[in-house]
């Protein structure tokens, strides 16, 4: 099959010119799966210095469509940019060994969006993809986090800064917001609660 004409069909740098990379730390996510969904990436430059950040609400969409969507994200702005080489990081090793060809795509929800990621791919005169552990990809994770509260109606959840002493638990009665994700509660707006305390939870 012939390549897809690219907008960087012109002679790649010769073998004393460096390559410009740009990498992309890329993140999905879904409270529920399906559930409200978003995505989050940071662009940066080969020095490390950040280019863009991405992010955008999605609606009810699982995991794996909000991590694609990331992706597609990265490639577009690549692309629109005027980057040829881009280099992008997931914690999704699914996504990653699906573009890798490691993976087979069996959903009928994945499949169009994988050959949309491929097709983009092929316009750009080089492309790698990374898995990496949730704790690198951070500033993305936080990105994908705050589009869903965007698309929830929330303001972004942050973190209190730190004070000296001990923070007092929530009185008794006290209404916490928070979302489930893995198996684990993660509440909202920086609240915390100490070991060992009983919670009712109701969804909403």
């Amino acid at each position: 099959m012939p390549r897809p004409a690219s907008l960087f069909d012109e002679p790649s740098p010769g073998p004393s010119q460096p390559i410009s990379w740009v990498t992309a730390h890329c993140d999905g996510g879904a409270r529920g799966n399906p559930g409200p969904a978003g995505f989050g990436a940071v662009m940066t430059d080969a020095k490390g210095n950040v280019l863009a950040e991405l992010s955008g609400f999605l609606g009810a969409k699982t995991n794996n469509v909000a991590e694609y969507s990331g992706l597609l994200a990265c490639l577009e702005w690549a692309l629109d940019e005027g980057h040829p080489h881009l280099r992008v990081v997931s914690d999704s090793e699914l996504m990653v060994k699906q573009i890798q060809g490691k993976y087979k795509v069996k959903s009928p929800d994945l499949r169009p969006l994988f050959d949309e990621a491929k097709r983009r791919i092929a316009l750009l005169r080089r492309f790698e993809i990374s898995h990496a552990l949730r704790h690198k990809n951070k500033d993305a994770d936080r990105l994908a986090n705050e589009a869903m509260d965007r698309g929830m109606g929330k303001m972004p959840s942050t973190a209190p800064a730190s004070t000296a002493g001990t923070a007092q638990p929530p009185a008794a009665g006290t209404v916490l917001r928070g979302f489930a994700r893995d198996g684990t509660i993660h509440l909202l707006g920086g609240a915390s609660l100490p070991d060992g305390a009983f919670v009712k939870i109701i969804p909403e």
